[in-house]
């Protein structure tokens, strides 16, 4: 029953995102008791981890993830054919076929978000528009308001695949953010995936 659980639970963190332990529990018909229990042990194999989410009021919200690790328990042949194919691009065309294809995805993406942005004027409203954007594209993204500056977090890279095989692919991305959100604010990379970090977190601030 316990290993049913488990399975259920890191089932439910990959089809549904971050949820709190009352989220699970009710989703899945069990205590919150029992929820945070196996919570506890998956977080120590480092499959899942969590963030303390502040709300207006109360407590801090405490909201689970899958960790790299976790995301990993799952069969992933799609990755497989990226790698496959991005190896393949290199051999017949090399770093150069690879760098057009970069600027090539770079640029689709760029017009997508230049669209949806245009409508909204100010930068809180435009990076909601941008997180809902990169959800579509499976990010599990929030937004975090520091006061002087917002956090856009990434919970998850759906292009693990691809970042892992090319590091062009991450550059792109951040490329991407400063051009769509206009010279008027800065885009910092603080935290990546592929650096070790459990996420990737851009810190987005107006120029002084």
């Amino acid at each position: 029953m316990a290993d049913r659980t488990r399975t259920r639970l890191l089932n439910a963190l990959k089809s549904s995102g971050p949820q709190t332990a009352a989220d699970l529990a009710a989703g899945l018909d069990v205590t919150t008791v029992a929820v945070r229990q196996h919570l506890d042990g998956l977080n120590r194999e480092n499959l899942v981890d969590f963030e303390d989410l502040k709300g207006a009021v109360g407590r801090p919200k405490r909201v689970w993830a899958l960790t790299a690790a976790g995301h990993q328990q799952f069969p992933d042949n799609h990755s497989n054919l990226i790698l496959g194919l991005l190896n393949g691009m290199s051999e017949i065309f090399g770093d150069e076929g690879l760098d057009k294809l970069i600027a090539h995805r770079e640029a689709q993406s760029r017009k997508s978000y230049q669209k949806a942005l245009s409508a909204v004027q100010d930068l809180p409203g435009k990076l909601d528009v941008l997180a809902d954007l990169r959800n579509q594209e499976g990010y599990m993204a929030d937004v975090v308001d520091e006061g002087d500056a917002y956090l856009l977090i990434e919970n998850h890279c759906s292009i693990c695949a691809a970042a892992t095989a090319c590091q062009g692919f991450c550059r792109s991305e951040l490329n991407l953010f400063k051009e769509v959100l206009g010279p008027e604010v800065s885009v910092e990379r603080t935290e990546h995936q592929l650096s070790g970090g459990r996420r990737c977190v851009y810190r987005i601030e107006p120029r002084a």
